[in-house]
């Protein structure tokens, strides 16, 4: 009966009112039982359709971010051209990628560039053998730099 009056005084209240009642009969619906008549509704192949709609969600945002970030990082391209792309990629996703991945070179200057400083990394750490470093211990410990637990810990994680 409150409810009524107050409902009378306001037209917003009245709106405001008739959410509320709106949502607790949705609430006594789902409480009662009706929500979970359609939760147990759900067949395995919803579950698996749910799942495939997830993966290619997934793959999506992933190939986004990585057209992305090469976009950013090309050192070929003006800022212009930068913006260009990134706005063909978020208007248009799925095309803007496709055409991007198809117009792209398959190598840069700059690929080239970073494959040689990784083989140059590659082949300095691969110059440094065992022996080297047990040498440079021991020069360490001769020096003083090294008490000797310390260089006998350092010797047994080198070794191991």
């Amino acid at each position: 009966m409150q409810l009524v009056t107050l409902a009378r005084s306001s037209g917003r209240s009245a709106r405001v009112i008739g959410l509320l009642g709106l949502a607790a009969i949705t609430l006594a619906g789902c409480v009662s039982g009706s929500a979970t008549a359609s939760f147990n509704q759900t067949t395995f192949g919803d579950i698996i359709w749910a799942m495939i709609v997830f993966f290619f969600w997934f793959m999506f945002i992933w190939m986004f971010i990585a057209i992305f970030s090469d976009i950013i990082r090309r050192n070929d391209l003006s800022g212009a051209w930068k913006a260009v792309w990134i706005l063909v990629i978020v208007i248009l996703p799925f095309l803007g990628i496709l055409i991007y991945i198809v117009t792209r070179p398959k190598m840069t200057a700059q690929d080239v560039q970073m494959i040689t400083q990784a083989e140059a990394a590659g082949k300095a750490a691969a110059g440094v053998s065992t022996a080297d470093e047990l040498a440079k211990l021991q020069q360490l410990r001769q020096s003083g730099a090294l008490t000797e637990e310390e260089f006998q810990a350092l010797k047994t994680k080198l070794m191991g």
